[in-house]
């Protein structure tokens, strides 16, 4: 397989840098075009919800790389140009402003968009966070802020709680899970996080699901749950889950199924291939379809995709891996953790907040959690030989 004379990466995301630093490492020196739906520079977005939405960090500290580097790849970016559409047979990408671009290979790395509530769309003092200039904004609200509420029991969500309390803003957590981060982190350890977040000071309303907003004069007053109680409120975040961007793809007879439905290579299509949230593969370990919505996947794709595109031909088969920073906690998950897993501690003390868990299932480790341990969390990640089918 020859390598293709010019490639398009669409989503000017992490993910999306990733793949051009790739082919470039790799010697490929064909034409690149990243086009970005935003008018930035590519940034990370592990930052915003902590370090940007704190103030702890100028937004340009988020860049992943300075412009100086990015000059020095050879590529052209453009940004600001949401894409529309996608012609598979030509690989040519249509924008909003009336450009169609094509390439012998295009890279979908378009990343999530945020769910919403109804009526929330124009209604002033509601929010959501995915992009730098959503950051900006959520922290310019809080700024003047009484009562911030966060719809969402998920790592996002928890992570804008705590970096808005430590901010010294009065907030209340709503979800439906039990304690926030249930489903990714099982039983004890969510447990854990819920009672940190308390002695913190943040107010948790869990158990119920949102049904809606309230409003007064086009501003949000509060958050309406599913049994009739309103939560008071003057901000609101809306941050209960995202969906893949595939809403431009509509149309181009490509299979969308939660995400970019590709093969094992993370290829949708001959020259077209799918990187990061947005891509939902084939992962060959597991014998079924997987979407990984986390940083350290946006880059371990984007190496893989880059490889294939110059003929490795080899397929994905990550192990999963994430983070969460909340208050003075840094968790760190390897594999596939799961609310119904049998759970040891085999280094450190729950009690001291320092400490690794393994999860099993049918005898099999299917996960490990270190809690303010990474370095030890990491050394027993190599016990996650097998995954069973049902993780």
């Amino acid at each position: 397989m020859s390598a293709p004379d010019d490639v398009l990466v669409v989503g000017a995301s992490a993910a999306g840098l990733a793949t051009v630093e790739t082919l470039r490492r790799k010697g490929y020196e064909g034409g690149i075009t990243v086009l970005g739906a935003e008018p930035h520079l590519p940034y990370d977005r592990p930052p915003l919800s902590k370090q940007v939405l704190s103030g702890a960090w100028e937004p340009e500290r988020a860049r992943l790389r300075p412009p100086a580097t990015l000059s020095a790849l050879n590529v052209d970016f453009l940004l600001g140009e949401p894409a529309t559409g996608l012609d598979v047979a030509s690989r040519t990408v249509r924008t909003a402003s009336g450009r169609a671009l094509s390439a012998d290979a295009v890279v979908v790395a378009t990343g999530l968009r945020p769910r919403t509530l109804p009526g929330q769309a124009g209604l002033a003092g509601v929010h959501v966070l995915r992009t730098l200039d959503d950051a900006l904004a959520l922290r310019m609200d809080l700024m003047s802020c009484t009562r911030l509420v966060v719809v969402g029991d998920g790592v996002l969500g928890a992570e804008i709680a705590a970096t808005a309390c430590g901010m010294g803003v009065p907030v209340t957590l709503a979800g439906p899970q039990s304690a926030p981060l249930a489903c990714q982190l099982g039983g004890p350890a969510a447990e854990l996080l819920a009672e940190l977040h308390a002695e913190r000071g943040v107010e948790l309303r869990l158990g119920a699901a949102v049904s809606g907003l309230v409003e007064r004069q086009g501003r949000v007053t509060g958050v309406r749950l599913e049994g009739g109680e309103v939560l008071l409120a003057d901000v609101v975040v809306v941050a209960f889950g995202s969906a893949p961007a595939t809403g431009w793809l509509a149309g181009s007879g490509l299979d969308l199924d939660n995400g970019l439905v590709c093969d094992s290579r993370c290829r949708a299509a001959e020259g077209v291939y799918a990187v990061g949230d947005v891509a939902r593969w084939h992962h060959e370990m597991l014998g079924m379809a997987v979407r990984l919505e986390n940083r350290t996947n946006a880059t371990e794709q984007a190496i893989a995709v880059a490889g294939n595109i110059l003929g490795d031909d080899r397929p994905y088969t990550p192990i999963p891996y994430f983070w969460t920073d909340q208050f003075d906690a840094k968790i760190h998950v390897h594999g596939w953790p799961s609310p119904d897993a049998e759970v040891s501690i085999v280094e450190g003390d729950v009690a001291e907040r320092r400490f690794v868990a393994v999860y099993r299932r049918d005898g099999q480790a299917t996960a490990v959690l270190g809690w303010n341990m990474p370095k030890q969390a990491r050394q027993h990640r190599q016990s996650l030989t097998a995954i069973p089918s049902t993780a």
